[in-house]
């Protein structure tokens, strides 16, 4: 593996136009789908994620969407991308390296906030310029006016089909899923395309050594704002505070806790096909408290 390390600081070398070597690296521990390692070199830490080639595109996707955040706020930390490519039978993404540190007294606040005003940023249609990854699962980003038929056609949908010919769920299933999505149009209030981070659950943000919030791991596009709140209720880990001073800076419509479910109905089916188990449990919940 060293090869592969090195072969990866000389490619940073031309990138940066200074001798970098590789020096020591160490395995981080977490992630269901990519390699990732601390690179040491002489020149600093560097954050690295490793793949088989055939997930190039996965990474370069993801560095377009750091990219995108970090263009887009000015409180949350993204780590800076600095170079995605290929080498051997490997496929790489370098990114800056983030020291951890302690949660100042403002950290909530400012995490809050943060998000507040990504989702200030919007468009004119639901969707991205182009399609991008959730996990290693393929997102489809074909732009629509209608935040209902783009979530129905778009995110669940698909979902529920292609769980359906994995034998996740069954035929009434798919069946209960189709008559939620006719009712997207009632159940969402109408809100402009909100910037979002798209997959932020609590193992996609840290404190950094500043005690301020940094964010990373984005399947980025223009959706409703409530999807990335339900995607932070998802596995926990968000004070309640956060949701406070989110709703200070910009308040969320009446209801939308009811509608946190909903919200999680997406991520949850991602889970369903990634991992299967007892995540078909809480999709069909969903369903049909819904339908």
């Amino acid at each position: 593996m060293r090869a592969v390390f090195e072969n990866i600081c000389k490619k940073l070398s031309l990138q940066l136009e200074k001798n970098i070597q590789c020096i020591n690296y160490s395995r981080i521990y977490g992630g269901d789908i990519n390699d990732a390692f601390q690179l040491e070199t002489n020149t600093g830490f560097f954050f690295l994620k490793l793949n088989a080639i055939e997930k190039k595109e996965m990474f370069e996707k993801e560095m377009g969407g750091l990219i995108a955040l970090a263009s887009a706020n000015h409180t949350l930390h993204i780590p800076k991308p600095i170079l995605c490519g290929v080498t051997g039978s490997h496929t790489f993404l370098i990114m800056e390296w983030l020291e951890k540190g302690n949660a100042g007294k403002d950290f909530w606040k400012k995490f809050g906030e943060g998000l507040a005003q990504l989702h200030r940023n919007n468009a004119n249609c639901f969707g991205w310029n182009e399609d991008n990854y959730i996990g290693n699962l393929n997102q489809c980003n074909s732009e629509n006016e209608s935040w209902a038929e783009f979530y129905a056609a778009l995110r669940i949908l698909p979902l529920f089909r292609r769980a359906y010919d994995n034998e996740l769920c069954a035929a009434n299933d798919v069946k209960n899923a189709e008559s939620l999505c006719e009712k997207f149009i009632y159940l969402f209030p109408a809100e402009p395309p909100a910037l979002l981070h798209g997959d932020l659950w609590g193992g996609n943000f840290m404190i950094a050594k500043n005690g301020l919030p940094a964010v990373f791991d984005p399947a980025v596009y223009y959706g409703h704002r409530e999807m990335d709140i339900g995607m932070t209720k998802l596995f926990g880990g968000f004070d309640l505070s956060f949701y406070d001073y989110y709703n200070e800076s910009f308040p969320l419509e009446k209801g939308w806790r009811e509608r946190i479910a909903l919200c999680k109905l997406y991520p949850l089916l991602v889970h369903l096909i990634l991992f299967g188990g007892h995540y078909y449990y809480s999709v069909k919940e969903i369903v049909e408290k819904y339908r």
